[in-house]
């Protein structure tokens, strides 16, 4: 008999600073609380509120309930950092204790461009840290004229190439973003998270807009996770969004892209309404790319907006016994300053129609009680850290 479990990760929705936010900058972020504050609590997430997360804090215009239709708590992240890759292998069950290389502050090293543009035939400009926006705006026409692609990083461990779709072509930008995965990889003080390929179309600096054809190459987990467990044990792992790119397709056995947060929502849906046998791992990337990262707070609770109508509509299609988990892998908030990640809690929701009983669990000392719990609800073996709450759920 099949069983399925969601996991949806709404990212960067944090819910405060913890106590490492200090030695981040981020003491007193609340992505959460700060975006509804700041919207003058003009946007409604009643789903949101009735399974419990505004019971872990005011937001603003939302209120709590006397009884929540789910377990909610919040999650403390064991793993040094406040990225992508950190929060979602940790949820699968793996730690990390030393933060991935970045290039925040100079740019990657001469030695490593030069090789790049060897290897590649490109030449390269940029190489700074900024906004992925805001870089090929100020750097797309002079792209168009030269050929020359945009190289650049963030706060956190990328490197990403820029490069306009009609003059560089996507299968060109996918071939230079391998062979920078290539490069990346075989030097220890270079070796970056993740390489993005990030394609835009437009006519000229007013008018480029990035498109969906995003591609990223990432590293391979360090260890075995919970998604390796489910495959090898003949269970479906059913990646939505960046999922696949985030684990580089290990332990996935359906991938499928999304062009938008709400279409990824839909495509959950559709999936929920399909038979399969384990884990549909779902990334909604649009509130950190397009809300967080840019500082928009209304654009952000719009989206959480949306996303709260769309959650409707699936707890309406899942199963008795389906398992679902809302959660985030850092937070991203957008009224804070400059434009990186914040250190922060993060909510845990955890649903079932079959539950007899809701409530408050105790604060998860690591993400990786997520990978715990899915690993014993499919009973199949947890190859890292965590502890399960399956036994919490009444």
């Amino acid at each position: 008999m099949s069983k399925r479990s969601f996991v949806i990760v709404v990212d960067s929705l944090g819910i405060g600073s913890d106590e490492r936010s200090q030695l981040y900058g981020d003491d007193g972020a609340n992505t959460l609380v700060h975006m509804f504050a700041a919207t003058d609590g003009k946007y409604k997430i009643p789903t949101l509120a009735s399974l419990g997360l505004c019971n872990l804090a005011d937001v603003k215009g939302n209120a709590r309930v006397d009884h929540p239709q789910a377990y909610v708590t919040k999650m403390h992240e064991a793993s040094v950092g406040k990225d992508t890759m950190t929060g979602h292998w940790e949820m699968m069950g793996l730690w990390i204790d030393k933060p991935f290389v970045a290039f925040t502050d100079t740019g990657f090293p001469v030695e490593l461009i030069e090789k790049l543009e060897k290897e590649t035939g490109h030449k390269f400009i940029g190489n700074y840290a900024a906004s992925g926006t805001e870089i090929i705006k100020d750097l797309g026409e002079e792209h168009m004229r030269t050929g020359a692609l945009i190289i650049y990083t963030s706060a956190d461990s990328v490197l990403q190439i820029a490069a306009h779709e009609e003059i560089t072509g996507l299968e060109e930008l996918y071939r230079v973003c391998k062979i920078a995965r290539k490069i990346t990889l075989e030097n220890e003080e270079w070796k970056v998270g993740r390489i993005i390929a990030r394609p835009f179309v437009g006519p000229d600096a007013q008018h480029f807009t990035r498109t969906a054809n995003r591609h990223d190459y990432s590293v391979d987990p360090f260890g075995k996770t919970v998604l390796e467990s489910l495959k090898e044990s003949g269970k479906q792992v059913i990646s939505i969004g960046k999922i696949n790119d985030i684990f580089n397709t290990k332990g996935i056995t359906e991938a499928i892209h999304s062009d938008s947060s709400h279409q990824g929502m839909l495509q959950t849906m559709e999936v929920a309404k399909s038979d399969f046998d384990g884990l549909c791992f779902v990334n909604l990337v649009d509130f950190d790319a397009k809300w967080g990262h840019r500082r928009n707070p209304d654009g952000y609770a719009k989206e959480l907006e949306d996303f709260d109508g769309l959650l409707a509509q699936l707890l309406e299609v899942l199963r008795d016994d389906d398992l679902l988990i809302a959660t985030a892998d850092h937070g991203n908030d957008p009224t804070w300053k400059g434009s990186d990640h914040t250190r922060e809690y993060v909510p845990l929701i955890v649903y079932s129609k079959s539950f007899k009983d809701s409530g408050y669990l105790p604060l998860r000392e690591t993400f990786a009680d997520i990978g715990a719990t899915i690993a014993q609800y499919h009973d199949v073996t947890n190859p890292g850290h965590g502890t399960s709450f399956l036994a919490e759920l009444k």
